[in-house]
């Protein structure tokens, strides 16, 4: 309990400093929030094999793992029925990669590969040559290499399991080539597209504002709550003048605005609380109903000089009911996040109550804030 609540108490900390200098909390760089058009990155994805494993490959239940080593050694000019193959050496993995826009041919890249099948473990293995595809269906990239998984995964004889990390999934830190480059869409020279990462009408003004001010021109435009677009200045067109416009841009200081939320994850009990949320009047009660049950065994014999009698052994139940008592703590109208912090610490509550209470102020009509529950 008391764990829990110094970790209430550290969130409540936290946010306090942010809500304590709004104009520190709100200001951003625009490559912080904000993304050049053509500057997105590209998913990649591939299926491929991991081998040289110490026997916690695939079982001879994944068909297409043996499928996938037939098809590969005939390729080499080995002909070997699928059927006929063991390959707890073998694993099959998907392999997935993210190809930057700007990245050129011959570029590293890391690669993550995943364990498909039934393999137990993928330390020691090595990834073997893999084509990896764009959603166009265009061979990108190329991956192979050592794969690295960060853990271990001991089994002893009598059923004992010793486990580090997740050892089904690995990575080839530099173990993709770029084959084929992006092709970076839109025309600079008819304007600049910076794009938000999440969108909102009132930080695109500022944005435009900002920018405006920095260049000490008007040339920034809000388009909607995503985008401003930008125009070059008509004496620079050239590719080094809108590479130094986009470095300038980049740096620009902008008073972010975002509406009231609270994140919630419910497996974890985790709560996050933006500083800009608000209580309407409200009072809050907490309190706990504890149940315990408890066996003892008594031992029956049966009666003296009887026949047929047993010895048994009967459960003997015991419940005992425990009621904390709840408080009832009233908040003020529009309490800050310093009130409403100290008021549910003076409740005495851990994460996961917090969790609770949140979606029953919601419920209620007292929480005037998007509720994310992850």
């Amino acid at each position: 309990m008391a764990r829990m609540l110094v970790v209430v108490t550290l969130l409540a900390a936290l946010l306090l400093g942010a809500a304590a200098d709004p104009a520190v909390a709100a200001q951003a760089r625009v490559k912080d929030i904000a993304r050049v058009q053509g500057a997105a990155s590209w998913q990649l994805l591939g299926y491929g094999l991991v081998v040289g494993l110490n026997r916690t490959g695939d079982g001879n239940k994944t068909i297409f793992t043996a499928q996938s080593v037939a098809s590969m050694l005939r390729q080499l000019g080995v002909n070997v029925p699928a059927e006929e193959m063991k390959i707890k050496n073998v694993a099959a993995v998907v392999v997935t990669a993210e190809l930057s826009p700007f990245a050129r041919r011959g570029t590293s890249l890391d690669v993550t590969v995943s364990s498909l099948g039934d393999a137990t473990s993928l330390e020691g293995g090595q990834l073997l040559l893999v084509p990896l595809r764009s959603v166009d269906g265009v061979v990108r990239a190329w991956g192979q290499g050592p794969v690295s998984v960060g853990g271990f995964n001991v089994e002893t004889g009598g059923g004992g399991q010793v486990r580090q990390n997740h050892v089904t999934v690995g990575r080839v830190p530099g173990g993709g080539l770029v084959e084929a480059e992006l092709e970076v869409a839109g025309d600079a020279s008819r304007g600049i597209a910076v794009h938000l990462r999440e969108p909102d009408f009132t930080t695109a003004l500022n944005m435009a504002r900002a920018i405006n001010g920095a260049l000490g021109r008007e040339l920034a435009r809000p388009v909607d709550a995503g985008t401003v677009v930008v125009e070059p200045p008509t004496e620079s067109p050239q590719p080094d003048g809108l590479v130094e416009l986009i470095a300038s841009i980049e740096g620009v200081e902008v008073e972010v605005d975002s509406a009231a939320r609270v994140v919630i994850n419910e497996r974890t009990g985790t709560v996050v609380v933006g500083a800009g949320v608000r209580l309407l009047p409200v009072a809050v009660a907490h309190g706990n109903l504890s149940v315990h049950i408890q066996e003892t065994p008594r031992v029956s014999q049966p009666e003296p000089f009887s026949t047929g009698g047993e010895t048994v052994t009967v459960p003997e139940y015991s419940t005992t009911v425990e009621a904390q008592g709840g408080r009832l703590v009233s908040l003020p109208d529009a309490p800050t996040v310093e009130e409403l912090a100290h008021a549910l610490n003076s409740l005495g509550v851990t994460p996961r109550d917090l969790v609770a209470i949140f979606q029953v102020l919601k419920q209620a009509g007292a929480l005037p804030a998007e509720l994310v529950t992850m």
